[in-house]
C-alpha cells in the first residue's frame, strides 16, 4: 500500500504518522510519500517521522517530495492537510472578519469562505490528478473547511472516494465515554459505543450515543445540563439543551453567541491563528532535535485531538474492516428523507472493505435545518465561485451566510477578501 501525504509538512503529520505505525498488522503501507512545497519544513518533519519509523523497525519507507503527482502515482489513499498561504493567510482570514466587525474565524464565516477559495482549486486538481494515475484511490480530506471542500469535491471523484473527516465527532465520542465512566465506574471500549450526529462540518448537532445498543443518551444529556448549571459562566444554555435534547457542535458558538464571540476578539492580539504559530516555532524546534523519535507533548496545544484516531481508523475501515460506522462528511444521496441528496453533509457512514454508505438518519428539526439550509447555499455558491472565479457568486455566498455582512457591506468585504488574497486566487484577476 502507498498512502500520500498533501501537506506532509504539517506538525500534525507525526501523529498521523502514529496512528500508521499502530496500525502496521491492518494497513500494510509499503510507501509513505509527505508532499510539502516548503522545503524547510519538509526537511524537518519528514526526518523527524523518518527517526520515528526507523524507531518502529522501518515497516515502510518515507518519501519526501514537492511534487504531489508522483506522491498521488498509485496510491491507495491520498490524505489532503494543506494551508494554501500557510499561517499567515489563516492570520489573515481571521483579521478580515474583525476588520468589518464580523467573526474572524478560519473555517466560519468570511473567514471560512477566504479560505475555501484559495483552497478548492488546489483540492480539485489534486483529485483530478487522483482519477488519472489512481483511480480507486480514496482522497481523506482534513483540509478546512472540510465539509465544504468535500462538497467541492463531488463532481469529481466518485462517491466514496472523496471522505471529509474532523476530529470534532471522534473528541465529542471520547468526551462523551469519558463522562458516563465516571457516571458507572467501569472502563468503556470505545468499539462498543456510537454517537448519532447530524448536520454540516461545523455546524452539526449531536442527537444520540448508545454503549452495546443500549441508548443512553438521557444519561449524558442529564450529566452534562447539571454541570452546565453548575458553572458560573457556562458554555451552553442548560435550558435550551434539556428542552431540545442536542448538544451542539462547539462552532455553533458563534451562531448562537455571536455577540459574545465578537466581544472576546476584540481582545486581540493574539488571535488563535498567532498563537498557532507560536506554538509551532516550538513543535518544529522539538522535531528537528537529532535523537528524538516521539511526538512532544505541546503536540496536544496544537489542536486536533484524536486527529490520528479518525485519520488511521478511517483509512484501516476502509481497506480491511468488516463494518464500522464512522461519523464523516459525504454526500448524503438520499439517506436524509426531504434534503436534496447532493448535499455533503456530517453524519454516521457505515465503513467497510471498499465501501463507504451513508446511514439513513431522520432530518433534524426545523429550527437546525433552517441554519443548515442558509449555509448549504453559503457553501455551494461559493463552491461556484471558487471554480470559476465568479465574482458574482462570491457576492451572493457572503449575502447568503448567516455571519456573512449586509447587503451594504457585502462588496466592501469581498473587495477586501479579494485585495487580501491576491496571489491565491488568479482566476479572480485573469480577466
Amino acid at each position: 500500500m502507498k498512502i500520500a501525504v498533501i501537506g506532509g509538512g504539517s506538525t500534525y503529520s507525526p501523529e498521523l504518522v502514529n496512528g500508521l505505525l499502530e496500525r502496521t498488522k491492518i494497513l500494510p503501507v509499503r510507501e509513505l510519500w509527505l508532499v510539502d512545497i516548503d522545503p524547510e519544513r519538509l526537511e524537518i518533519v519528514g526526518g523527524f517521522i523518518r527517526r520515528m519509523v526507523a524507531a518502529a523497525g522501518n515497516p515502510f519507507s518515507v518519501e519526501l517530495t514537492d511534487d504531489y503527482k508522483q506522491a498521488v502515482a498509485g496510491a491507495s489513499y491520498v490524505v489532503t492537510q494543506l494551508r494554501v498561504g500557510k499561517m499567515p493567510a489563516r492570520r489573515e482570514d481571521e483579521y478580515l472578519g474583525k476588520r468589518h466587525g464580523l467573526i474572524g474565524q478560519e473555517t466560519t464565516g468570511v473567514g471560512g469562505m477566504a479560505k475555501a477559495l484559495r483552497t478548492i482549486p488546489v483540492v480539485r486538481a489534486i483529485a483530478t490528478e487522483m482519477c488519472r494515475a489512481s483511480p480507486k484511490a480514496v482522497l481523506a480530506n482534513f483540509t478546512n473547511p472540510a465539509g465544504l471542500i468535500t462538497q467541492a469535491l463531488t463532481d469529481v471523484l466518485p462517491h466514496g472516494q472523496g471522505i471529509g473527516v474532523c476530529n470534532v465527532p471522534i473528541t465529542t465520542r471520547m468526551n462523551i465515554i469519558t463522562r458516563l465512566e465516571k457516571l458507572t465506574g467501569t472502563k468503556i471500549d470505545p468499539a462498543r459505543t456510537r454517537l448519532d450526529t447530524l448536520g454540516l462540518n461545523h455546524l452539526s448537532w449531536h442527537r444520540g450515543f448508545t454503549l452495546d445498543g443500549e441508548d443512553m443518551w438521557g444519561r449524558v444529556l442529564e450529566d452534562t445540563v447539571k454541570e452546565l448549571r453548575a458553572q458560573a459562566d457556562p458554555e451552553w444554555d442548560p435550558d435550551w439543551i434539556q428542552e431540545h435534547r442536542l448538544l451542539p457542535n462547539y462552532y455553533l458558538q458563534y451562531y448562537y453567541y455571536t455577540a459574545k464571540k465578537l466581544a472576546a476578539q476584540e481582545k486581540w492580539p493574539p488571535s488563535r491563528a498567532e498563537e498557532v504559530m507560536e506554538i509551532e516555532k516550538r513543535l518544529l524546534a522539538e522535531y528537528a532535535e537529532p535523537d528524538r523519535t516521539a511526538p512532544p507533548e505541546d503536540l496536544m496545544k496544537r489542536g486536533g485531538a484524536y486527529y490520528s484516531t479518525a485519520a488511521t481508523q478511517l483509512i484501516a475501515a476502509h481497506h480491511a474492516g468488516a463494518g464500522e460506522v464512522h461519523v464523516i462528511n459525504i454526500a448524503h444521496h438520499g439517506a436524509v428523507e426531504g434534503w436534496p441528496k447532493d448535499w455533503v453533509l456530517e453524519m454516521p457512514a457505515a465503513v467497510a472493505r471498499g465501501s463507504v454508505q451513508p446511514i439513513p438518519a431522520p432530518p433534524l428539526p426545523k429550527m437546525c435545518f433552517d441554519l443548515v439550509a442558509r449555509v448549504k447555499e453559503y457553501e455551494l455558491l461559493t463552491v461556484q465561485a471558487a471554480v470559476h472565479g465568479d465574482r458574482k457568486a462570491a457576492l451572493d455566498a457572503l449575502r447568503s451566510h448567516p455571519l456573512g455582512p449586509g447587503s451594504d457591506q457585502a462588496e466592501a468585504v469581498l473587495k477586501d477578501m479579494l485585495e487580501t488574497n491576491r496571489k491565491y486566487l488568479p482566476l479572480f484577476w485573469e480577466k
